[in-house]
């Protein structure tokens, strides 16, 4: 005890922190209540956190009440008897390097915490649990602590208010706090508000950083492919489709999957020109010269949604991508409309009727059957959403508006909000002019939007006073709604662009830098095993 009392003091006087303590005796039950976890994982939810802090907080406000109402019955205060403080008021402890000096009052006022159990308590097994280690020489006790926190701690027993520095983690803040037993309570209201909202702050920022990284490196490892059949394959399969910087074929097949999506649309939109369409010799109808292009297209992207199918370790995960939607979606189409136009092509053989009944017959299915089709046709141009895997802008805006879902909401609320209310105004000083479009309040309802949009068609106006004044007002309260989310949209766009650009980057070199790492190991075998080869030659020739 006391070499380790010197080493102590050593440090003190060269201003450093004291290194590894020697083992302490065990602690008492009391000293197993506080928390003396000393490292936790920094990425632990800080939520969860001040909701533990806080539910312990509760549970030592009720202590303390019942506390209250025992002493309460009795007459006289009580006095804590500790065979250390008997001789001495001063309670002296050292904090990573540094001393410090407490009455013995200022710390028994607090007797939930630990500096208090130490010094009310009767038990010296008890005391010697709470402290890393007492020196004999000096009556001292030593913890290994962080001394930045301990010196808000330090001031608390001064003056009885716990000051909270912004410049500290709110994480190895609380995990201090929750050590020396001391509570939040005894902050500032201001100051427990700010570091409420900072913790919020930084529990969302963990979030969004999580949910970045996961979208920028694949998260599945080789160890997940172990227990499955032809798992050596499939792993080679699901780097060659997922991972396009892990080889020379991968990179090849990303150009090919986003040349094939820019090839498709550029067919699907020229395939609309009348001068690119010709006659089917059988039928008379117009067929697109490029639809052959696009069907090849497609059944690139069959495959390759196939390969990504065959190849996934986890098949929920698999299903509920947004990007594999995107991909089913793309090629569920072209599908769709073969499988309608054969049912078109069938006709009844059988059964009564004359020719001309099982035509219309027929024409009545062409027209139901029609309008599916040109919703299959719209669904084509979804095709261009595949260009998301392949693009980190893409990614980065989708993910923006599910973080901005409740802007984006509040936005699309005030919207609504604005084109009901300025639509019945209009409609109520309108109606009754001649030859007005205004001739009810769903036909208001395209003014207000092109209003609040402040585009102004043109093709619809009031034309009395007070129906122009609620133009005006509505067109003010577009220019105030589309100034608002905004400068809010872009400032977060902007941040998880830059985030998830730099993730991919550092997914790219770490992928990269495991096959550097290969040929390099490969290189030094080589370089050695030639050294080793080299002498023994010469011993041979001698």
């Amino acid at each position: 005890m006391r070499n380790f009392s010197q080493k102590k003091q050593l440090s003190i006087a060269d201003g450093k922190a004291p290194e590894t303590p020697l083992d302490s005796s065990t602690e008492c039950k009391a000293a197993e209540s506080i928390n003396t976890q000393t490292t936790t994982p920094y990425g632990l939810q800080l939520c969860q956190e001040m909701e533990k802090y806080l539910g312990e907080e509760e549970k030592e406000e009720e202590e303390e009440e019942k506390q209250k109402r025992l002493l309460s019955i009795f007459t006289f205060e009580p006095t804590f008897v500790s065979g250390t403080l008997a001789s001495s008021s001063v309670l002296n402890i050292n904090v990573g390097g540094r001393t410090y000096h407490l009455t013995y009052q200022a710390v028994a006022t607090y007797p939930n915490t630990r500096l208090g159990r130490l010094v009310t308590s009767t038990d010296r097994r008890c005391q010697l649990g709470l402290c890393d280690d007492y020196a004999v020489q000096g009556d001292e006790y030593f913890f290994d602590r962080d001394p930045a926190v301990f010196q808000l701690v330090y001031n608390f027993y001064a003056s009885g208010v716990l000051q909270v520095q912004n410049e500290l983690c709110p994480h190895s803040f609380l995990e201090e706090l929750s050590y020396w037993g001391v509570r939040l309570k005894y902050t500032p209201r201001c100051c427990r508000i700010c570091f409420e909202e900072r913790c919020d702050e930084l529990n969302d920022q963990l979030k969004v950083q999580e949910e970045l990284r996961a979208q920028a490196a694949v998260q599945e490892s080789e160890a997940l492919f172990c227990h499955m059949r032809y798992a050596a394959q499939r792993w080679r399969l699901w780097n060659l489709m997922e991972k396009p910087f892990s080889s020379t074929m991968a990179k090849v097949m990303g150009v090919a999957s986003s040349f094939f999506v820019l090839i498709s649309v550029v067919a699907l939109a020229l395939n609309t020109v009348e001068e690119l369409q010709q006659k089917d010799k059988t039928t008379g109808e117009l067929r697109p010269v490029l639809e052959h292009v696009e069907t090849f297209c497609v059944a690139f992207f069959t495959l390759e949604y196939i390969l990504r199918l065959l190849s996934t370790p986890d098949l929920h995960r698999f299903v509920s991508s947004a990007l594999n939607a995107v991909d089913l979606i793309a090629i569920l189409p072209l599908y769709l409309q073969l499988f309608l136009e054969l049912f078109i092509d069938e006709t009844h053989t059988g059964g009564h009727g004359s020719q001309h009944e099982h035509e219309i017959e027929k024409v009545g299915r062409v027209g139901k059957v029609g309008q599916v089709l040109r919703i299959m046709r719209l669904m084509r141009i979804f095709r261009i959403l595949k260009l998301a895997r392949h693009s980190t802008g893409l990614r980065a805006f989708g993910f923006t508006l599910r973080q901005c879902y409740q802007q984006v909401g509040c936005l699309l609320l005030f919207i609504v909000l604005g084109i009901t209310a300025f639509s019945a105004m209009v409609y109520t000083v309108e109606h009754d002019v001649v030859s007005t479009n205004f001739t009810s309040i769903p036909q208001a309802w395209w003014w207000a939007a092109v209003s609040l949009s402040t585009v102004g068609y043109g093709d619809m106006y009031p034309d009395t006073h007070l129906g122009r004044l609620f133009a005006f007002l509505c067109i003010a309260f577009g220019i105030i709604l589309n100034g608002m989310p905004i400068s809010v949209l872009y400032n977060k766009f902007s941040d998880y662009y830059g985030k998830l650009k730099a993730y991919e980057y550092t997914a790219i070199q770490k992928d990269r830098g495991k096959v550097e790492f290969v040929q390099r190991a490969m290189k030094k075998m080589s370089e050695c095993y030639g050294k080793r080869s080299a002498p023994s030659l010469s011993h041979g020739y001698n």
